[in-house]
């Protein structure tokens, strides 16, 4: 960095090894750290930031703050402009991950922040495509069983068990921690005719069954009949209907304060802010869960969108190129996290995880 005279780090995530050895560096370089991201608002956005995501953000969480920075910004562009495929994902991942396994022997000390190895994660998928069709009828058929009910929901999205906003923004040392928090606390506190729907990530390798943890743990609490499990279907019909979100902090949170829903955040994300998210107890969310408020709703997305958000996504050439153009031109004009969108020192911390139990 001193010898090339690097004025700017940019990276994919900010957590993994490899990363955090570099953002060191660059700290001690005086080389501004900005990193890229899928999108807080997607499918059409890329997240850039000064520092960090999550814990590491500099993103205001004083309400007061975003609502006078965003006064004078207008609506985000909600129109969807660049596609993308699940085929050109999975593409690109195989691209990145084939060459790594079978020419390994050139980096043999290289390792990799995924939990599982590639091979192994193809392995789950092929498992899961053989029986796509089935799971979207069954989950098809209980989204629309759902939607007829009167019954009260609340959903709960997982997230990916090798998602660094889950191993390093949140308090879990695993999603099953987090998987039964919320089942026992729904359990002994949510009305008697309330269901939980916990919805499986659309791109979950499947090599942890979690419709057996579910179920199993829901038996347990005697809460089988009042506990769904969604294995794909309609989430945004689910949110518009729902009573309220409970997550870790999935981006589907977001999704949901957009529609004016009750939104609890059980680790750090950046729209946990008081007065947009649920702050009371997860106990207490089940019965009386707090929807956010206006201005502030309307004012954090205004933020959101104008400072560290930009049109464009990862899986087509237009959204890339797109996206690429805006980065750049944010790195060029220095105004990543404007206006009024980098608070120092940042205002979130990275919670402490809890203790594991012995079995």
């Amino acid at each position: 960095m001193d010898r090339h005279a690097v004025t700017d780090l940019v990276l994919l995530g900010e957590e993994r090894a490899y990363h955090r050895v570099a953002v060191d560096a660059a700290r001690g370089c005086n080389v501004e750290v900005t990193v890229v991201e899928m999108g807080y608002l997607r499918p059409d956005w890329l997240t850039v930031e000064r520092d960090g995501m999550s814990s590491n953000s500099h993103f205001p969480a004083d309400p007061r703050q975003i609502v006078d920075a965003a006064r004078t910004l207008p609506e985000p562009d909600w129109k969807k402009r660049y596609a993308q495929s699940f085929a050109a994902e999975a593409g690109y991942d195989l691209l990145y991950n084939l060459p790594n396994v079978f020419l390994w022997f050139l980096f043999p000390h290289y390792r990799r922040h995924a939990l599982f190895h590639p091979l192994t994660e193809y392995a789950g998928w092929v498992v899961r495509l053989a029986g796509s069709k089935r799971r979207s009828a069954a989950a098809t058929a209980l989204v629309e069983n759902l939607l007829a009910g009167n019954a009260p929901f609340f959903v709960f999205p997982l997230q990916l068990q090798t998602d660094f906003q889950l191993r390093a923004h949140s308090p879990y040392n695993d999603q099953r921690e987090a998987i039964s928090q919320i089942l026992t606390s729904f359990a002994g506190n949510a009305p008697r005719a309330a269901q939980l729907v916990v919805k499986i990530h659309p791109l979950d390798n499947g090599l942890i069954n979690w419709r057996a943890y579910v179920e199993d743990l829901a038996a347990r609490l005697d809460i089988s009949q009042r506990v769904r499990l969604l294995d794909g279907g309609d989430l945004n019909a689910l949110l518009r209907k729902g009573t309220g979100i409970v997550t870790v902090n999935s981006t589907v949170g977001l999704h949901a304060l957009q529609l004016g829903k009750p939104v609890k955040v059980l680790g750090e994300a950046v729209f946990d802010i008081a007065g947009l998210s649920d702050q009371t107890g997860l106990d207490q969310f089940w019965s009386d869960p707090v929807p956010p408020e206006e201005p502030l709703r309307t004012a954090f997305f205004r933020l959101l969108a104008a400072a560290i958000q930009v049109k464009g996504n990862l899986y087509s050439a237009a959204g890339t190129d797109a996206g690429a153009d805006a980065i750049a031109e944010r790195l060029h004009t220095r105004s990543v996290n404007q206006p009024g969108a980098f608070i120092d020192p940042p205002p979130r911390k990275k919670p402490s995880k809890i203790t594991p139990r012995r079995h």
